[in-house]
């Protein structure tokens, strides 16, 4: 048996010595710089190259979302939008006295914009105030929506729609209201408040085709389906309306009583069938029956009557 000393020297023999090393004292050789060559295919350099380009780019021209807005620029921003169609003053008022079922509901009073719409504003106040030998006193409400109440306005025959002829031809309010939305307004137009005079049916059928046998010869012929407005109805918005901006020549806004437009706007109705497939078929066909069916339709089952009405100095 060997001692432990003699094992421990067996199996961890010594190193041998280095021989020192002296430092050189010249200066030392200039590295040699090895140059790693990496192949890289024409798309990765591509997307590489653009990729830098678009990061340079968005970092000169974005402007951090941090950064607050420049006040001289936002003013100068503000000046040029267009105005809004809401900012408009009344020139004159009206006033409408209302009962429901025969019991008073009180007074609407209007702001008429007679420097924005005054072929509109001078038909209403013509109606209002009976100047037109006709007016809207004992004239009902016919038709109560969600977003806004209409008024039948003067019927469409009798003496009423002759005189109603003569007073105001309606293709002026339409020339008005195309005028209105060409014009740089942007937005909706009829807002909650607003009163109008309804100039067009949006829901008008195109004319219906047929054969006619005239001097012995068939032609072929184009009958129209329902009327266009005369130019008497009108409507008060409840909420805003985008919709009736295809139909509707705003003429002023509700400046006292809306309490009593809402009291309208809670009367029971006739309620919509439209949903029948009898009346879609009707009405695809261009049936006249369909058109006056409709004529019905949230219809309100008491009478809303305009009992005076006329405009305030």
């Amino acid at each position: 048996m060997l001692p432990n000393s003699k094992i421990h020297r067996f199996l961890h023999p010594p190193l041998p010595a280095l021989p020192p090393i002296n430092k050189p004292t010249s200066p030392s050789p200039p590295r040699i710089l090895i140059k790693q060559h990496c192949k890289f295919s024409r798309r990765d350099l591509t997307i590489c190259t653009n990729s830098s380009l678009l990061l340079l780019l968005g970092s000169a021209l974005v402007e951090p979302f941090s950064s607050s807005r420049d006040p001289a620029r936002a003013e100068q921003q503000d000046s040029q939008s267009p105005p809004s169609c809401a900012d408009k003053s009344p020139t004159k008022r009206a006033f409408l006295d209302i009962s429901i079922e025969g019991k008073p509901a009180g007074r609407i009073v209007i702001g008429l914009y007679g420097g924005d719409a005054p072929a509109g504003v001078s038909r209403f106040s013509g109606l209002v105030s009976g100047a037109a030998g006709i007016t809207y006193r004992r004239k009902e409400f016919v038709k109560i929506m969600p977003n806004y109440v209409q008024h039948g306005g003067v019927r469409s025959y009798g003496v009423d729609a002759e005189l109603a002829k003569r007073t105001g031809a309606a293709e002026s309010l339409v020339t008005e209201w195309e005028k209105i939305n060409d014009d740089n307004c942007p937005g909706t137009k009829n807002l909650a408040g607003s009163v109008g005079i309804v100039v067009r049916d949006p829901k008008k059928p195109p004319p219906k085709i047929k054969l006619v046998a005239r001097d012995g010869k068939l032609e072929i012929d184009e009958e129209e389906v329902g009327s266009d407005p005369n130019g008497t109805e009108f409507v008060i918005v409840t909420k805003d309306s985008p919709e009736l901006d295809a139909s509707t020549l705003v003429i002023g806004r509700v400046l006292e009583g809306m309490e009593v437009v809402e009291r309208i706007g809670q009367v029971k109705t006739v309620q919509e069938n439209t949903g029948s497939p009898y009346f879609r078929i009707a009405k695809l066909i261009g049936d006249k029956r369909a058109t006056v069916a409709e004529r019905g339709f949230n219809r309100p089952y008491s009478k809303v009557l305009i009992t005076n009405c006329g405009l305030i100095q």
